[in-house]
């Protein structure tokens, strides 16, 4: 495998593991483009809007960094098979590196997890089972997280959940996404919007903001969540020193309903470092956002990825944000990831068979 096509996160191998560059696993991850905003900055008052684009990630979100890092870290060991837990994109980023590296793949789905992404880790290899409340009730999550990581630490392979908890090496991958909209904007950002399940992303955002220390100041990283999971938003915001788990996720946005604390309550000390908030969103509004990002932006996200702009739109109204201020919002995955929640949400029309000798009429209109 050639050194340039190695060349993506693996820029920043400084703040990476040390892995022999033999046994680096790459897929292009990283170095997404970061836009700027042409509608919807506008329409919040906004002048300096940019999107960073970890759609555009190899598999399809910003989980391909972990998965670069931690199956790079397997080969390196000589660790013969991959067993880990996914609400969805974790799973299909691992399925897929470890497919480039021959390991085999096991995942653990949490219960209701998108048919699209279970089937793209089908397609790549892995072995899929999903455990009936898993990632719903609290109670069942961190009893398969108990006994999973048991199982993992028994046979000396890694329980690769995309959280501090439980890979921090591996989670440095990710933080390359704020070295990157550091490099790009150089230096001058005031706020990252960031949304959170368990808060492995928004801690690894805060962790590189933290560690790059740019010139201009520290930049904000506040914590989206949605209502339904509301673990760290309302602590952070709330002075709270500590996440709480909930006992019930009852968000529909998927990859965010994790109802434990995992990385929560260093999310909360980190973001108060950087000057950052909590902010809560409703299903609705994300949803909205997700359609507002494709038809005004041309950005395909996934719900997930629409969260941090929900957060953002709730920063407008209660005045948090000013109007000149740099932002950068984290659309975090695909909407190839979850097409049913396109067909659930959005009553978007059939496609309308017609004669050839119509075609020109019915287009005549639009002209």
């Amino acid at each position: 495998m050639s050194q340039r096509v190695l060349n993506t996160i693996w820029k920043y191998q400084n703040q990476l593991p040390d892995v022999d560059p033999r046994f680096r696993v790459g897929l292009g991850e990283g170095q997404t483009p970061l836009v700027r905003s042409r509608s919807i900055g506008p329409s919040l008052g906004l002048s300096n809007l940019y999107f960073k684009l970890e759609n555009l990630n190899p598999s399809g979100s910003y989980k391909d960094r972990f998965a670069a890092v931690l199956v790079s870290e397997m080969n390196a060991k000589g660790q013969k098979v991959c067993i880990a837990t996914s609400s969805g994109n974790t799973g299909a980023a691992l399925s897929a590196y470890c497919a480039a590296a021959g390991i085999p793949c096991v995942l653990v789905v949490v219960d209701g997890a998108p048919l699209p992404k279970i089937r793209q880790m089908q397609l790549y290899g892995a072995r899929i089972f999903m455990v009936s409340g898993f990632g719903k009730d609290a109670a069942i999550t961190s009893a398969v997280f108990d006994e999973l990581e048991k199982l993992c630490a028994s046979n000396q392979i890694p329980l690769p959940i995309s959280a501090y908890r439980y890979c921090p090496s591996a989670m440095q991958g990710v933080q390359t996404i704020a070295s990157e909209i550091l490099e790009t904007l150089e230096g001058r950002v005031d706020h990252i919007f960031s949304p959170a399940g368990g808060g492995g992303l928004t801690l690894a955002i805060t962790n590189g903001v933290l560690a790059e220390k740019p010139p201009s100041g520290l930049v904000k990283v506040n914590c989206v969540q949605p209502e339904g999971n509301d673990t760290i938003a309302s602590a952070l915001r709330n002075n709270a020193l500590k996440a709480r788990a909930v006992s019930s996720s009852t968000t529909t946005v998927s990859g965010l309903q994790v109802p434990g604390v995992l990385d929560g309550d260093r999310v909360i000390e980190n973001c108060r470092k950087t000057g950052g908030n909590g902010y809560l969103v409703t299903d609705e509004r994300v949803f909205t956002w997700q359609k507002a990002l494709a038809q005004q932006e041309g950005i395909f996200s996934e719900p997930a990825g629409a969260v941090a702009l929900a957060g953002l739109e709730e920063a407008v109204l209660r005045k948090e944000v000013n109007p000149s201020e740099t932002v950068v919002c984290l659309v975090t995955g695909s909407g190839f990831k979850d097409m049913a929640s396109v067909e659930k949400n959005f009553g978007l029309p059939p496609v309308q068979t017609v004669d050839v000798g119509q075609t020109i009429g019915l287009i005549q209109p639009f002209l």
